[in-house]
């Protein structure tokens, strides 16, 4: 009985496996340093306490810019085959505009787009 491709890749592959990442643990290097667990920013010595807190604006003012610049994204093969879509697809890309619409006044109404110190 001759085995066939997939019992041979099922039987060989994970031992094989294995003993790659087995070798690449035994050959990395370990070797720590009191540098190599400092705060590197550029290149140049840290100023002040390495755990800066970051205010969470500048995390959601990125967050919804890409959401928003994905989303219209989504508009680019729409604009461009618009001719041939038809009603339909007016229809539903009034929808989509529309749900977009909704989050960004949702998002206005929290005050996440004000800029404030």
């Amino acid at each position: 009985m001759k085995p066939t491709t997939s019992v041979i890749v099922v039987r060989i592959t994970p031992p094989a496996n294995a003993g790659s990442m087995f070798n690449l643990v035994k050959i990395r290097p370990d070797k720590s340093f009191a540098s190599k667990y400092d705060t590197y920013e550029c290149g140049a010595k840290t100023i002040g306490a390495k755990w800066v807190q970051f205010n969470f604006r500048y995390y959601m003012f990125a967050l919804l810019f890409l959401i928003f610049v994905v989303e219209v994204i989504f508009l680019y093969p729409w604009a461009v085959k618009f001719n041939q879509l038809g009603l339909f697809a007016l229809i539903e890309m009034f929808i989509f505009i529309g749900i977009l619409v909704v989050a960004w006044i949702y998002a206005w109404k929290k005050k996440d787009l004000e800029w404030e110190d």
